[in-house]
């Protein structure tokens, strides 16, 4: 029988597994009822020029388990600096238009996250459950799951910039 691989601890490396321990994550964790307010809060709100977020499963399933951690990163980054993450997708309220926008090109609907780097960045999550980072330079792909995202921000690997061909 081969040995474990110890880089992870459990379904995340240790470097990841640490910092979300250390945010107070742990396997099991589910707030349903806080990820619930999240998405009346979403639905309920309209844009001054009638936009509306679209809420569905995958957002509010990572919203229950990771919703509310501040998540640092534990050291330097793979290749690019890590920055720290907060999981609240009210970082992106004002943003339904912004979101609806990077859905129709991929054509899916996104949702938000939560941010990076105290607000530099806007993560947002499909109804695959792919995530996705929006800033000033442009829209990048984090993952084809939050587990995949968290890995990547966490540890500081450079992602994957979305271009239109």
């Amino acid at each position: 029988m081969p040995a474990p691989d110890s880089t992870f601890t459990t379904r995340f490396s240790v470097p990841v597994d640490a910092a979300l321990r250390d945010a107070g994550w742990r396997p099991g964790r589910w707030d349903i009822k806080q990820a619930e307010y999240w998405a009346d809060t979403l639905r309920a709100h309209t844009s001054p020029a009638g936009h509306r977020h679209a809420v569905f499963p995958s957002a509010v399933e990572a919203w229950a388990e990771f919703g509310g951690l501040r998540i640092t990163p534990p050291g330097p980054g793979r290749q690019i600096a890590p920055a720290r993450l907060h999981i609240d997708p009210l970082a992106g309220l004002h943003l339904a238009r912004t979101l609806a926008d990077l859905g129709r090109a991929l054509d899916t609907e996104v949702c938000p996250l939560g941010d990076e780097g105290d607000g530099d960045t806007l993560l947002a999550i499909d109804r695959e459950g792919r995530v996705y980072g929006i800033d000033h330079t442009g829209d990048w792909y984090l993952g084809h799951n939050v587990d995949r995202a968290l890995e990547i921000l966490v540890t500081g690997v450079l992602p994957e910039r979305l271009t239109t061909a």
